[in-house]
């Protein structure tokens, strides 16, 4: 039966006490870390260095040269017209190469009597050129039984896949960095963060799995000397909520983000200084950047607005600051949303080359049943699948 709208008001008026509690919780906290960051931007580098100097890994620590109000780094980029904006990012993009990948799958399926999974990754690269001569492509690969049994049932053979893809991405990602080593007019993007915080709850295969990949991508990044960034365009990331937290004993708020507490004095295009992702581990768990070797202290991170919504984060080596390369590559990135109007466009772009539609899925499955039948292979399909397949 479709929702009852009435239902859900009556709730809600029974239960408005609650949220207008939670409400005023949440007004308190954040105008208390409001001030905290007012104060902390009035700070130099070195006296937030010596103020941090007795804290073990308090979250983040400044990278670029501090000084700005509320650690806000004005852009002043304001256009009359598209037109113009347009001509802005040509000046900027005019032959740099933008390069992504992302993915899609086919997770095993219950109405199967046989375990397979389909993984497939698509990728983009953009010369931004006037001739064009983009490159879109993908890549596939089938799991097996063998590939996906690991004795816990769906939900591990589910995270097996998961792996797989991601593993396949940062491959391709690899590959592109090698096939343009030494090579500083391109810039690689990852869709996603640096620091697989996610795999902290994860079995430590697991955990030790993506670490892996993650350690080779920026081992690559920085031997190869080709630009990376990671664009998390959503983040509950807390680094400098907690700096502010060990700064000024403030209340530890876990509902409270820096992004969140960023936005209010954000305008389009602007960005904080960068500063050195330094997160630690605490009684209850092992942080994930304590498993990144010689990786743990070279991973960069800024906030920059790219759209109405709360800032996006971008990760970033520190080799590429390092490297003088930091202001081009935050234009890049810039321009590369100009163009998506609001999100990258060659990330949009590679997801769009590489997800599977309902229509793979179902050719797909006839291709599998085809073959399994010509192999002699007794694979099944359950009457639910049958009667939808028909239904469609």
């Amino acid at each position: 039966m479709p929702l009852k709208p009435s239902q859900v008001l009556s709730l809600l008026q029974a239960k408005q006490a609650d949220f207008k509690a939670y409400n005023q919780r949440a007004f308190k906290d954040i105008q208390e870390y409001h001030q905290a960051l007012a104060h902390a931007s009035q700070q130099s580098q070195v006296e937030l260095e010596k103020a941090l100097a007795d804290h073990v890994s308090p979250g983040a620590r400044s990278l670029e040269t501090l000084g700005h109000p509320n650690w806000i780094v004005p852009s002043n980029l304001v256009w009359q017209s598209r037109e113009q904006s347009l001509e802005w990012v040509r000046d900027r993009l005019m032959g740099i190469s933008t390069f992504a990948v992302d993915g899609s799958q086919v997770f095993p399926s219950k109405d199967l009597s046989i375990p397979i999974a389909l993984v497939q990754v698509g990728w983009f690269e953009n010369p931004h050129l006037p001739l064009g001569a983009y490159d879109k492509d993908v890549k596939l690969d089938i799991m097996t039984p063998a590939e996906l049994q690991t004795g816990d049932g769906h939900t591990m053979m589910e995270r097996q896949v998961h792996k797989r893809r991601f593993q396949m991405e940062v491959e391709r990602l690899i590959d592109y960095m090698q096939e343009h080593a030494n090579r500083q007019n391109c810039l690689v993007f990852l869709d996603g963060s640096l620091i697989a915080t996610y795999a902290e709850a994860f079995d430590p295969e697991s955990r030790d799995f993506y670490v892996d990949c993650l350690l080779q991508l920026l081992r690559t990044s920085e031997e190869h000397q080709v630009p990376l960034v990671a664009y998390v365009d959503t983040s509950y990331a807390c680094d400098l909520t907690r700096m502010l937290q060990r700064l000024y004993q403030l209340p530890d708020v876990s509902s409270l983000y820096d992004a969140q507490l960023l936005a209010t004095y954000m305008q389009w295009g602007d960005r904080t200084p960068l500063f050195i992702c330094d997160r630690g581990s605490d009684s209850t768990h092992k942080g994930i950047l304590a498993d990144y070797q010689e990786q743990a202290g070279k991973i960069a991170f800024t906030y920059l607005k790219t759209h109405d919504g709360y800032p996006a984060r971008i990760e970033l080596p520190v080799w590429v600051y390092e490297a003088g390369l930091w202001e081009r590559v935050i234009d890049w990135v810039r321009g590369e949303v100009v163009i998506g109007g609001g999100y990258p466009y060659v990330v949009e772009t590679a997801d769009q080359v590489a997800v599977l539609q309902t229509q793979d899925r179902q050719m797909f499955y006839r291709i599998l049943q085809d073959w399994a039948e010509g192999e002699d292979l007794n694979l099944r399909f359950s009457r639910k699948m049958v009667s939808k397949a028909l239904r469609r």
